[in-house]
């Protein structure tokens, strides 16, 4: 039987997969939770498609759009793109609520002079607003980068070749299931470590000096 050791290379190999889900997922649901969060600023009432996705246990929303939805609608999606979709709509109501948070966070007598000398309201948005909450919002981004990172070992559910996915069949090859999962574990605590201090040294390199935690 061969041993968890010649295995490692196809584990590490599933940390491309995990970084990728985590990459695009975000993304995706940055490109939404961002309107919508401007949206909302000004008035949009949003508030059920954010706490459906808020409410919504990941593993139902997976089930939901690759054996209910896309089914429905005639689409062929792949479980590794059906967990992007799913990630980052969840992903899209969470930061949402954290650009909301960091809009309202910004002085509105900035808004009332950018008004004053004739800005239009995209412009205020462009260049009073977005420039101040996008580096307020890097700290709590940081924890949805974390969040995400655990939940997409939950795409093990549509074998998605993660590392929770390799890791299980490491331990089914080897008849071992204690180092598989604990090589999954550190790789999952290395990934969230290195991609949090990396958000929070470009945090400490753009923050706005006067606002909490800035220093």
């Amino acid at each position: 039987m061969p041993s968890v050791i010649e295995y490692i290379p196809f584990l590490m190999e599933g940390s491309l997969w995990t970084l990728s889900l985590v990459a695009l997922g975000l993304s995706l649901g940055f490109s939404l939770g961002l309107p919508i969060a401007i949206m909302k600023f000004y008035g949009a009432r949003l508030d059920a498609y954010v706490w459906f996705m808020r409410g919504t246990p990941l593993i139902v929303l997976l089930s939901l759009l690759y054996w209910g939805v896309f089914p429905a609608l005639g689409v062929k999606i792949g479980p590794f793109e059906t967990s992007v979709i799913a990630l980052g709509l969840r992903s899209s109501a969470y930061q949402s609520q954290i650009f909301l948070s960091a809009l309202n966070s910004v002085d509105s007598g900035q808004i009332i002079a950018a008004r004053s000398i004739g800005m239009r309201e995209r412009q205020v948005v462009a260049h009073v607003l977005l420039p101040q909450a996008l580096r307020i919002s890097l700290p709590s981004w940081s924890n949805e980068y974390a969040i995400m990172l655990k939940d997409s070992s939950i795409c093990f559910a549509l074998g998605v070749m993660e590392i929770l996915t390799r890791a299980r069949y490491i331990s089914v090859a080897t008849g071992s299931a204690l180092l598989p999962y604990l090589l999954a574990g550190i790789l999952f605590f290395s990934l969230t470590h290195a991609g949090t201090s990396a958000i929070e040294l470009i945090y400490r390199r753009v923050r706005i000096k006067g606002t909490l935690g800035a220093g």
